[in-house]
């Protein structure tokens, strides 16, 4: 398999904990169990902004500019919503 596969494999992997983490600390009963789940999903994000900052040096994950104009659209929409 790719080396650029498996980390994608990994990366998703870990977003999937860091979901899995942080509705734990969201619903969490106890400040004890709170902190326990938070400690965690602090770990797993800097875990997966490690695994994105290496696919990202490789041009595994490449960003793209938005362009301006979609911007100003989006900020229109959702400013008339409200």
């Amino acid at each position: 398999m790719e080396d650029r596969v498996i980390m994608d494999n990994i990366l998703t992997a870990t977003k999937g904990a860091c979901d899995l983490l942080m509705h734990g600390t969201i619903e969490s009963s106890t400040p004890a169990v709170h902190s326990a789940f938070k400690m965690s999903l602090d770990e797993c994000l800097a875990m997966q902004n490690e695994i994105y900052t290496k696919m990202s040096d490789k041009g595994w994950y490449p960003q793209e500019k938005a362009e301006q104009q979609k911007i100003d659209q989006a900020k229109q929409k959702f400013n008339s919503m409200q």
